[in-house]
């Protein structure tokens, strides 16, 4: 067999003077390794330093190998000066999910899921390789929080670097800013040569996606919770610096960490998670971020509604706490644009004068959070992309935790951000438009638009972790909403036991359980049901289910379909995969984080 180039048959023993081999059975493949990487074999039972990228079929991850390979190059250039690590092995990676490319599909049900298995590979690879420091490269928005789930769980000195997002794109007919969540909203535009424009050029780079959306709303909460340099996160994936000067950053924060024995859940704790909430919460971020800090909070021990903060103290804050920047998809700037103008160390500055954030939370530099801001010194807030608390872009915060009879237990998502009309006096009034699935909905909406009404509140159900299974975006279907609300000047809101992308906007309601799979009360709305959404007292209710009888007879119906059916309701998909049966079997509750039970 051919030798590769860089490789020897024969192993250099100068050097290794001392050195023992006490398990040649066990020793012989790391010997090998080091040799074949021109590292010292003598140091094969030190300890290891790991690169792990999120790799997926999209334009979110073309960035990612390029920088995993410089920070290779950057660790490899630190173990050579510095016997605090002896060992680097080669880069590993994680599968990614396009959650762009499957919104709409059947596929979709597996981007939540991802996020799951995501945390399955990056643990196995920190625990059976015995990695004890790692810096890994990051993309689109769920692989992030599977791999710091798994960076808490195993919990050895560890660094996220963000890939970046990508920069919007240009309409060539009106020269307008266009980006991923254009081309969902112009899927409804009879013109065929404007849908084909907006689809050539609303992404014309690498990187995820630009705006306010779930991968920025994720990456801020990263680094604000303390796992990535605050500097690092607005930066387009394409930006210079991330290949150049970031990679030696990380290493530094890594030797910082390894030295002062500063760990992951050393990081993440009930402040700095609290101050990571109100961080996205004043960005506008996405519904998602109440999905990905439970699950984040999880992984680090801690419960994020008794340890951090509870509902209602969470929407206590979101009634005073304002939205600080102007960004897509409710304003008008992405995040190249905030880096633009002073980046998220601006954004955390802003907050922090205004006593929103504890400052004192230690970060992965080994600095705190108001440490890292003095020595950053961020520029003041501009007041056309990043405003002041005192002078906000929005005077409301960007997300609202609702409980009524639809959602006994709380826990259902509102993004008051994304609101473009329908309440009045705090109180949105419809009638139920009720969905058995995403894909009927698109089915009606795509064939007979002129059936929706203003005012109507369209449900979606048999969608949620357990229903779908996978709890899936609802990108299209909102997407579709928009433009026929704003095409008409009409109002229709959407309610749902699935998920929302950090793209929709519109009165949209996601996370409503129990979900309908499991007999919640969202299984029992029937077609022209008043529906109420009060975000003065944050409710959400059906007026007919508040009549005893009415709920238990439906209750009762639904059980005896569930029962003739053996022991499935009959709207609900029936699923042979086995990811997805993994899923339909122990899915946890959106309050819990939807993920899968481990248990």
């Amino acid at each position: 067999m051919t030798q590769p180039e860089n490789s020897s048959s024969r192993v250099d023993v100068r050097g290794t003077s001392g050195a023992t081999f006490p398990n040649p059975g066990r020793d012989v493949q790391r010997v090998g390794t080091a040799n074949f990487l021109g590292q010292d074999v003598a140091k094969i039972h030190g300890p290891v330093w790991a690169v792990l990228g999120n790799l997926g079929d999209s334009q979110c991850y073309l960035g990612v190998q390029e920088k995993v390979h410089a920070v290779q190059a950057s660790m490899s250039r630190r173990i050579k000066q510095d016997d605090r690590a002896n060992r680097l092995i080669p880069p590993a990676f994680t599968i990614g999910v396009s959650d762009g490319q499957l919104n709409g599909t059947p596929e979709m049900r597996f981007s939540l899921i991802g996020r799951e298995l995501v945390n399955d590979a990056a643990s196995t690879h920190l625990a059976a390789n015995q990695i004890e420091g790692m810096i890994a490269v990051v993309a689109c928005d769920k692989p992030p929080v599977g791999t710091v789930a798994a960076l808490l769980e195993h919990n050895v000195p560890g660094v996220i670097l963000s890939d970046g997002s990508i920069k919007p794109g240009i309409n060539p007919r009106t020269g307008d800013r266009i980006d991923l969540v254009t081309a969902f909203q112009f899927a409804t535009n009879p013109d065929e040569q404007a849908r084909t424009e907006v689809t050539l050029h609303a992404c014309p780079g690498q990187g995820s996606c630009g705006g306010m959306f779930t991968y920025n709303t994720m990456q801020t909460f990263i680094g604000v919770v303390g796992l990535e340099p605050l500097h690092m996160i607005a930066p387009p994936s394409d930006d210079p610096r991330r290949l150049e000067q970031f990679p030696d950053e990380l290493v530094d924060c890594l030797v910082t960490m390894t030295i002062r024995d500063i760990r992951p859940r050393d990081i993440v704790t009930p402040t700095s998670l609290r101050n990571a909430l109100i961080v996205t919460m004043a960005m506008g971020g996405s519904t998602n971020v109440m999905l990905h800090s439970v699950e984040i909070a999880r992984a680090a021990g801690i419960d994020l509604w008794k340890d951090v903060l509870s509902q209602d103290e969470f929407n206590a804050l979101s009634h005073h706490l304002p939205v600080i920047v102007n960004m897509r998809p409710f304003g008008t700037y992405s995040m190249v644009d905030v880096d633009g103008a002073g980046g998220l160390p601006t954004v955390v500055n802003e907050l922090m004068m205004a006593g929103f954030l504890d400052g004192s939370a230690i970060t992965c530099t080994g600095e705190t959070l108001a440490q890292q801001i003095d020595r950053l010194a961020p520029p003041p807030a501009d007041h056309e992309v990043i405003y002041s608390v005192a002078q906000p872009f929005k005077s409301t915060g960007g997300l609202r935790l609702l409980r009524g009879n639809l959602a006994p237990d709380g826990g259902a998502i509102l993004k008051l951000a994304g609101i473009e009309s329908g309440i009045a006096d705090g109180v949105f009034t419809g009638r139920a438009r009720v969905f058995n699935g995403e894909r009927s909905l698109i089915d009606a909406l795509d064939e007979r638009p002129d059936e929706f009404h203003d005012n109507d509140m369209v449900v979606i159900r048999y969608e949620g972790p357990r229903g779908a299974p996978g709890m899936p975006e609802m990108l299209d279907p909102t997407s579709k909403i928009t433009s026929l609300c704003r095409k008409r000047g009409i109002t229709i809101a959407l309610m749902t036991d699935a998920r929302f992308s950090g793209g929709s906007v519109g009165l949209v309601i996601g996370h409503v359980a129990p979900e309908a799979l499991l007999g919640g009360p969202i299984a029992l709305i029937e077609d022209g049901d008043t529906i109420t959404v009060d975000i003065n007292e944050d409710r959400l209710d059906c007026l007919q289910l508040d009549d005893a009888k009415t709920f238990e007879s439906r209750a009762a119906a639904w059980e005896s379909r569930v029962l003739s059916n053996g022991g499935l309701h009959p709207d609900a998909v029936k699923v042979t995969h086995r990811v997805l049966m993994r899923m339909r079997n122990t899915g946890l509750p959106a309050l819990l984080g939807g993920g899968m039970s481990s248990s």
